[in-house]
């Protein structure tokens, strides 16, 4: 039975979203000389991203975890897809790909010793192991750690979002992981947002304008503040956090979100590319999308699991 507070908050959502539209339909009719075309199919795209996210949380926990997993799969295409690699190195992509299911099965079934080493432990091992087979020296060190660093951001980080499903109080049957999930994808998204507004509105100072030319002081903390706030509102409904540590949750995920985003237009600057992918119109591709819950999810769900489950 799905829970009413968990209704409640994705209906809250749908209504934002309407909300967010309408703003942004009056503006294109209001100011006809500007493009805003960027701006329209980005809010486009949030209506499919949402029906998305919405049939995930409301149909099964296994529907929820393989929609989760198919976005690690993706992120991590797109991530083979940019980056060079060595001819003998194309067979052991499989393997990486197989551990997508892997990594999601341990999350579903609440094996934590299994979910938190398998990726940094036995596959860092095994893809290394495999790679040697073919006897190719030369770039080994440059491709290995490529191919790590793609599970570490696209598998093992992502991962810890779908696991916030399997938590469950002690002695409790009521469904939190499932509205834990919401409120990370929600601070993530909305910390996203806020920092792209207020950053277009007032942002002068560059934060790291070798990095990301368009990140300022000014959107960063703007939207830090706005996240942190927007956690301290939400919180009592979705979490079992007190005021205090709703403030800093929020705080976290804003921090965290940031630096996720900053560390894939760094590999974005590296390769040469502007977007990981052309998948969502407005937005470039999924890893450009879940790049803030990278970091996020997994110190969110560290903070969680440390001091609630």
């Amino acid at each position: 039975m799905i829970d009413k507070t968990l209704l409640f908050a994705i209906g809250g959502i749908w209504g934002l979203l309407a909300l967010a539209s309408a703003i942004v339909f009056a503006m294109v009719k209001l100011n006809p000389q500007k493009n805003l075309t960027e701006l329209a199919q980005r809010t486009k795209s949030w209506w499919v991203m949402v029906a998305a996210f919405t049939f995930a949380m409301l149909t099964d926990t296994i529907v929820s975890f393989c929609f989760i997993g198919f976005i690690s799969f993706l992120a991590l295409k797109e991530y083979f897809s940019l980056i060079p690699t060595r001819r003998e190195d194309r067979r052991v992509l499989f393997w990486a790909y197989l551990a997508i299911p892997l990594q999601y099965y341990w999350a579903g079934t609440n094996w934590y010793g299994m979910f938190i080493i398998f990726i940094p432990v036995y596959m860092f091992l095994f893809i290394a192991f495999r790679m040697i087979i073919s006897q190719k020296t030369e770039g080994f060190l440059n491709a290995a750690a490529t191919i790590h660093w793609g599970l570490m951001l696209c598998v093992f980080a992502i991962s810890h979002a779908a696991y916030l499903i399997s938590l469950t109080p002690a002695g409790s049957e009521k469904p939190v992981g499932p509205m834990l999930l919401l409120f990370l994808a929600f601070l993530t998204q909305f910390n996203d947002v806020a920092q792209y507004v207020w950053g277009k509105s007032f942002g002068k100072h560059h934060i790291l304008p070798i990095v990301s030319p368009k990140k300022t002081w000014e959107g960063f903390i703007g939207g830090l503040c706005t996240t942190t706030l927007a956690s301290f509102l939400i919180a009592p409904f979705l979490t079992p956090f007190s005021k205090p540590e709703s403030l800093f949750v929020g705080a976290l995920i804003a921090a965290a979100g940031f630096i996720g985003d900053v560390t894939i237009s760094s590999l974005k600057r590296d390769i040469g590319v502007k977007d990981a992918g052309s998948m969502i119109p407005g937005h470039g591709g999924v890893l450009d999308r879940v790049n803030s819950l990278t970091f996020a999810a997994p110190l969110f769900l560290h903070y969680t699991r440390y001091f609630y489950f």
